[in-house]
């Protein structure tokens, strides 16, 4: 069949299975050339999906999409899918509120057929999805698609462990491109690269992998169509007796010389026009560095997300005091905890969605053991964009219920700056939530930081007192005040810099007969609920009006939008206050 004047929007599932080698070179083109416009244009994950087109319309050339199943892990290689499964005419709309997902999402389409979002899913939920086909009767396929960098994730080795107990069949490709966000590292990277090679210890490292009851086929070329679809084709037959794991190399950012030069920088795209601010992770490295230069007991731990956190120039500087374990959150955690426990000072530093799958260590061996480890939790509150797996808007309620940890959030890059200066003697685990751009700097007397202390950005004597914590919340507290200040009406606002502990001292002092809490975060266990449980134990009898995110799964768009839509909306904070002080 031949392509003609046959555009990607027209294109069928059904119909790749039927176009020759050159259409399908050609349709990969057309793929790239869609995702490259879309992405540089409004953001997304760029390098990871242009080099999955291949492998994409191969796999579309073998198999019966959605009939046979796919399971994208993490979902930073799905718009080629996306593109090849009726979503062309909606992909202008990617990551947009309203419009389609960054990833593979169940309510979006019969094609995807599980939600992911995080590292290292994807095959325990083919294994789930293919055990449930087996007692089901049924008759199809299930595939996890598996970046290399997510081969480092501990979940992956739970589930290959569990494939000869549950006694399915599965096809698992691993795309090998030697990076996450940042380059992969480790074991299981060097055994990756042996596999690659022709020595001897490429036979070691499939009988490494065939112990878990896979045959092996690989190494692919990943960028090949014909290639990949003749491997594909054998991995079929050979699904008829057995699990499968098709090891495929491919070109991160293949097809765009500046993302193949540097898939660092274009794993992940900010929006054209979009601020490109000062960032908390900017000064969270520098102040990293100054203070090891005298500290020698200062560590930092990541979790392959170096560059994305500031932190390059400390591994430059520090290397023997820098650890990227790669997507390991759960092992970065333990390793924090026992390098406190041995005298180290350890930085912990991590996006706020990521640290969540750690929690049972946080519990069990930073904070029971009052270990000395520094949170610093990047991309806290509304993050945008990448939708419901990327919100950051929990780790002020999971963590405050955890006892020895102290909680705080900076009003502005300034302030943590101040903060990293604290906690470098402060002797146990202290979490800093901040979000990605720092955009204002807060005029403020009280510099110092103080233990539990909270700080008066406005103290007018009012009847009404709103308590803020960080940097959006408190910019949006001012902004109010400052209108109402122009309507003859006057607020307070205090600067709750640590969620926990409360400053009770300040709370018992507080005159005003209303109170209004507003947190980047949901209700639940946030400030405002810890607030409302302290003014009542207390019988404080203030009237208290709570501003936090609401009990739901927040999806993707623009901070501000998702803030006003779900339950810290600024108009109404401000019509609230000016009905109370009129």
């Amino acid at each position: 069949m031949g392509l003609g004047k046959m555009l990607l929007e027209k294109l069928q599932p059904a119909d790749i299975r039927r176009l020759n080698e050159s259409d399908k070179c050609a349709l990969c083109e057309e793929i790239r050339s869609v995702i490259i416009d879309t992405v540089t244009k409004g953001g997304g994950h760029l390098a990871s999906n242009l080099g999955a087109v291949e492998s994409t319309v191969a796999l579309f050339s073998v198999f019966d999409f959605p009939k046979d199943k796919i399971v994208f892990d993490v979902g930073h290689q799905c718009y080629p899918y996306k593109l090849l499964s009726g979503r062309y005419e909606k992909f202008n709309t990617l990551r947009k509120e309203n419009g389609i997902s960054g990833f593979p999402k169940r309510s979006e389409s019969a094609f995807d057929c599980y939600d992911t979002g995080h590292a290292g899913t994807a095959i325990s939920a083919a294994l789930g999805i293919a055990k449930a086909r087996d007692l089901k009767g049924e008759n199809h396929q299930v595939i996890a698609y598996v970046g290399d960098g997510s081969f480092n994730n501990g979940l992956v080795y739970e589930a290959l462990t569990s494939m000869q107990i549950l006694k399915t069949k599965i096809l698992i490709i691993l795309n090998d491109n030697g990076m996450s966000i940042s380059p992969t590292v480790g074991g299981m990277h060097d055994i990756l690269n042996d596999l690659r090679s022709e020595t001897e210890k490429k036979a070691e490292g499939i009988k490494l992998l065939e112990s878990f009851g896979l045959s092996y086929l690989g190494v692919k070329d990943g960028n090949n169509c014909k290639e990949m679809t003749q491997s594909l084709e054998q991995a079929k037959k050979l699904l008829e007796t057995n699990s499968v794991l098709l090891h495929i190399h491919t070109k991160k950012g293949k097809g765009y010389e500046f993302s193949e030069d540097e898939p660092t920088l274009t794993h992940g795209v900010p929006s054209m026009g979009a601020k490109k601010e000062r960032e908390y992770s900017e000064v969270l490295g520098e102040t990293l560095c100054q203070l090891a230069k005298t500290d020698k007991s200062i560590a930092v731990v990541c979790a392959a997300m170096l560059d994305s956190l500031g932190l390059k120039q400390f591994f430059t500087d520090y290397p023997e005091r820098a650890f990227d374990v790669g997507i390991c959150e759960e092992n970065a955690s333990v390793l924090s905890a026992a390098m406190g426990t041995a005298g180290l000072k350890p930085y912990y530093a991590i996006y706020s969605t990521f640290l969540q799958r750690s929690f049972d260590e946080i519990i069990h061996d930073i904070c029971q053991q009052d270990a000395p480890v520094t949170f610093c939790i990047d991309r806290a509150g509304i993050s945008g964009p990448d939708g419901e797996t990327h919100q950051g808007v929990f780790d002020l309620s999971y963590l405050s219920l955890i006892p020895n940890l102290t909680i705080c959030a900076p009003k502005d890059t300034e302030e943590f700056k101040e903060f990293l200066n604290f906690s470098a003697n402060y002797p146990h685990p202290l979490a800093i939530r901040y979000p990605r751009n720092g955009l204002i700097k807060f005029n403020s007397e009280n510099k110092k930081i103080e233990l539990g202390k909270w700080e008066y950005l406005q103290n007018e004597n009012s009847n009404l007192t709103v308590i803020a914590e960080g940097e959006r919340c408190l910019t949006m507290a001012m902004e109010i005040a400052e209108t109402l200040k122009n309507k003859g009406l006057f607020i307070d606002v205090i600067n709750a810099r640590f969620i926990k502990p409360l400053d009770e001292e300040m709370l018992s002092l507080i005159k005003s007969d209303y109170i209004v809490t507003i947190e980047d975060n949901v209700f639940l266990g946030g400030l405002g609920a810890m607030i409302d449980g302290w003014l009542t134990s207390n019988n404080k009898r203030h009237i208290v009006k709570n501003y936090a995110y609401e009990d739901k799964f927040i999806p993707h768009g623009s901070v501000k939008s998702l803030q006003n839509r779900f339950g810290v909306n600024k108009d109404e904070i401000e019509s609230y206050i000016t009905e109370v002080l009129k």
